[in-house]
């Protein structure tokens, strides 16, 4: 009888863990369309969860009120800030691509200008490198920026026509921050109560998870904005066109470890320098080094400290790894994965040797 029940509480326990997997994963391909909004309203729900809980402190009882309000200060410092922000880049994208076309900007004869003030030393260097034929390159590097700006151009008409898109997932996000700020405490209690872990583990890895989404935010798109806002007022300053499109570009390359905003400003300043833009090439060239490029080391360990800090190359890697999946959301998703994947490691380590210890107790 004994054998029996154990059976059947054996073949219930493995249907009930099918099931939960089964509905899982169908609940996953449901959301899938919405999975950007979704990641959004966790990182702004984490964000801006001690806003919110100030908020409770001065109305309590009042947690509809606070969810509100703190939904209102997200929206106004972050998603109105962002949507005129895309719309100028947009504008100044088709703006550059338009005077292309027209020839109001050529490209040609900015090579030509390149070309005679290249010195000798580095014609034949680039001579070495089979990059003599200078009419060749300038042709191909003339059609990839071209090409480029057609993209971009072609991407701002497509953002219009799915602009109704762009509101119903902004809809979503917002909906659903203002519940997990309102309801997050008692949402993150039943999370850790269904995790099968021992109390401590949970709390360590619901405490890791929200310490790394945190970091990544303060310690990445913050000094990128940073960054890009900086260059962007650098070549403004020097009349570089596109400033804000540069200043975009840097922001973005930034998120890269080891890559950084010198994939922007350094082929810049050669090419002011190569063209006879001196000044404005050793401006730049000195704003980017020490100005630009040293945000990162000044303000990333003010805003992160020493917390959830990861090794640059793990960073590099899984921003990558998490680009290339999931386009811009990998930026934030890659290295929060990577952090929790080192996180676990670690609880798993710990608890390993903790194991051993009390194994090596018993044997004295």
């Amino acid at each position: 009888m004994t054998d029996k029940r154990s059976a059947q509480k054996i073949t219930e326990d493995g249907f009930l863990l099918l099931l939960i997997i089964v509905t899982t994963l169908a609940f996953g391909w449901l959301i899938g369309p919405f999975i950007g909004a979704i990641l959004w309203s966790v990182i702004a729900a984490i964000l801006f969860a001690p806003l919110n809980a100030r908020l409770l402190q001065a109305m309590p009882n009042r947690r509809n009120l606070s969810a509100v309000v703190t939904l209102c200060v997200i929206v106004a410092v972050a998603v109105v800030p962002a949507m005129l922000l895309t719309a100028a880049l947009l504008n100044q994208t088709t703006s550059i691509y338009d005077r292309i076309q027209s020839g109001e900007i050529d490209l040609s004869r900015a090579f030509l200008e390149a070309e005679r003030h290249l010195p000798d030393m580095v014609r034949n260097w680039l001579a070495e490198f089979g990059l003599s034929d200078f009419a060749a390159l300038q042709t191909k590097i003339s059609q990839s920026i071209a090409t480029s700006f057609r993209t971009l151009a072609s991407e701002a008409f497509n953002a219009g026509q799915s602009a109704l898109g762009f509101f119903l997932s902004l809809g979503v996000m917002l909906y659903l921050s203002f519940f997990l700020l309102r309801d997050g405490t008692a949402l993150v209690t039943t999370i850790q109560r269904c995790l099968p872990l021992p109390v401590e583990q949970r709390h360590l890895i619901v405490a890791r998870f929200v310490a790394v989404v945190r970091a990544t935010i303060k310690g990445s798109v913050i000094v990128a904005i940073l960054q890009g806002i900086i260059g962007g007022l650098v070549f403004w300053a020097l009349g570089i066109g596109g400033a804000l499109l540069w200043g975009v570009a840097m922001a973005i390359f930034s998120l890269f470890p080891a890559i950084g905003t010198g994939l922007i400003w350094v082929p810049v300043t050669i090419f002011l320098l190569a063209t006879g833009d001196i000044w404005q090439g050793f401006a730049l060239f000195l704003c980017g080094f020490f100005i630009i490029s040293s945000v990162d080391n000044i303000v990333r360990p003010i805003l992160v400290g020493h917390d959830a800090r990861m090794p640059d190359y793990v960073v590099l890697i899984a921003t990558l790894g998490g680009f290339e999946l999931m386009g811009f959301n990998g930026f934030v998703v890659g290295p929060v994965i990577a952090a929790l994947f080192m996180a676990v490691w670690e609880i798993f380590a710990d608890a390993r040797s903790g194991k051993r210890d009390a194994e090596n107790q018993k044997l004295i």
